[in-house]
């Protein structure tokens, strides 16, 4: 995708274009920062406790940027956080973490989340890894399901039981 964290992150935005962002991490994320400063009109909100608080639970975003989190929370609150995001409050999610760090955490624990491997970059001790999940290619249409594989081929899309 591309060779640092931040320019595959800003790519990601450059993509979705989301008009709310939320941005769940310790500090900063400096790929928010720039688009924000490049894009006025987007809401983002900046939150560091988690869970995320009630008040911003109350609304939906078209995107939550995850850093710096899974290395600090326990495995169970940390998939509470990323499948409580992709459930009820976004749309997409992209997720940065070092996987050295969140010793717990493995790539096969991303892709049991719906989620996708975006991209692996290298910073002198540190190894980050990029997930991501969207709603909307989260998974693919089976091959199988067409009318050429059903009983009555001219129902097919008509009827739902």
């Amino acid at each position: 995708m591309s060779n640092s964290p931040t320019s595959a992150l800003l790519a990601l935005l450059d993509h979705y274009q989301p008009q709310r962002l939320l941005c769940v991490s310790v500090d900063p994320i400096p790929a928010a920062q720039a688009y924000a400063a490049a894009h006025p009109d987007t809401e983002v909100v900046h939150c560091r406790e988690v869970p995320v608080p009630e008040v911003w639970q109350q609304q939906r975003y078209d995107l939550a940027l995850v850093a710096e989190q899974l290395e600090i929370l326990d495995k169970q609150r940390a998939t509470e956080l990323l499948a409580g995001l992709r459930n009820l409050l976004v749309n997409r999610l992209a997720v940065l973490v070092d996987l050295n760090l969140a010793s717990d955490w493995q790539e096969k624990d991303f892709f049991a989340l719906a989620m996708q491997r975006q991209g692996h970059f290298q910073q002198e001790e540190r190894s980050l890894h990029l997930f991501s999940y969207d709603l909307q290619d989260y998974k693919q249409v089976p091959d199988w399901l067409n009318a050429k594989y059903w009983a009555n081929p001219e129902l097919f899309g008509k009827y739902w039981w």
